[in-house]
């Protein structure tokens, strides 16, 4: 099997073809490994970057403070001034700005945000803020999707459909859609109405034509060969159109649902303050910014999480699928006794 003893740097610059098991594990670790490194090294490496100097024993400096952070010119100064009266200068270490935490700082927020009781009573704890955003996209994106793809099912099953319906939609589609922010505020209020509309307007305009393009990819000799069976247009549509292509439009289904989580924070910004959203202005306000980067981490890792999830049920419910049977082949490969117990 030269697919399990190739190293790793042999499938580094492969051209197309399938990756090792190992190497496909060890790339997918790297992927999320090379960042958190460059993040480590510009947090801990004082020679990296680190622009500015805390302030650790102030000496003569009256208006040093511990703790204080400036620009290692001013730093460099004040000592300057002191020195030359005789006086003691003030201690100070590299440091980075206060809104560029280190990981470690970040790590112990991810736990003390979900622990730590709000500063306010009218304040909300943050997985109650979370939970706000994920319905807030569950409705939005399921709204969006109820008519979206039906229609972009249509137009990529139907020229007359696509025709009559895309060219207005290529034109929506440009139009952002934070810019309906204030329409949507004057005709349904300032509560959850306006977001839930601000990601449906994002991704629905986006869906049809995805959809629509998927939808036209479906091979036409299986069209042909349905209609020389004698096949209707229903039964084109439903039997043949539809189970060719319902793959490819799950997989569209998980790339458009990411589109949804980038609209998230503005329209959350739309209406009342509510949401992730408004923890992580509420803690930019309050200067936590390790706070401010755990939520932003958060978004990420729910996204990623939903969509390994719908990757892991998609190779189920789709296992005649690129990607489902090379799994097949690598568990059959690993496991040759089947083969063995079969015979």
């Amino acid at each position: 099997m030269p697919n399990e003893t190739r190293p790793l740097w042999g499938d580094l610059l492969k051209i197309q073809g399938e990756l090792a098991p190992k190497s496909r594990k060890a790339f997918w670790i790297l992927s999320f490994l090379v960042p958190l490194l460059l993040w480590c090294a510009v947090s801990y490496v004082p020679w990296i970057w680190h622009p500015l100097v805390e302030v650790e024993a102030t000496g003569d400096v009256t208006w040093f403070e511990p703790g204080m952070r400036l620009e290692r010119a001013a730093f460099e100064r004040a000592n300057a001034a002191i020195e030359k009266n005789h006086g003691k200068p003030a201690v100070g270490t590299p440091a980075n700005p206060v809104f560029l935490p280190a990981p470690h700082a970040v790590a112990k927020s991810l736990y003390t945000s979900f622990t730590t009781a709000p500063r306010l009573k009218e304040e909300r704890w943050l997985h109650e803020e979370l939970w706000h955003s994920v319905t807030i996209i569950f409705w939005g994106f399921f709204l969006s999707s109820l008519v979206g793809v039906p229609l972009g099912i249509l137009c990529g099953a139907m020229p007359a459909m696509a025709r009559l319906t895309e060219p207005f939609v290529e034109f929506f589609r440009y139009l952002p859609a934070p810019a309906f922010g204030a329409l949507c505020v004057a005709m349904m209020g300032i509560n959850d109405a306006p977001k839930i509309a601000i990601i449906f307007i994002g991704t629905f305009f986006q869906q049809v034509l995805v959809i629509g393009n998927t939808v036209r990819r479906v091979e036409g000799s299986l069209v042909e060969a349905a209609q020389t069976l004698g096949a209707k247009r229903r039964q084109l549509l439903f039997r043949v159109i539809l189970p060719a292509s319902v793959a490819d439009l799950y997989q569209d289904q998980r790339v458009l649902l990411g589109w949804a989580w980038t609209y998230l924070i503005v329209a959350e910004l739309i209406g009342t303050s509510s949401g992730i959203t408004y923890f992580i202005n509420l803690q930019a306000k309050y200067r936590q910014y390790d706070n401010v980067m755990a939520a932003i981490l958060l978004i990420g890792i729910i996204g990623l999480g939903s969509d390994l999830v719908l990757g892991w049920i998609g190779r189920r419910i789709f296992p005649w699928r690129k990607d489902a049977v090379s799994l097949f082949r690598r568990r059959k490969a690993a496991t040759p006794e089947i083969d063995e117990v079969a015979a």
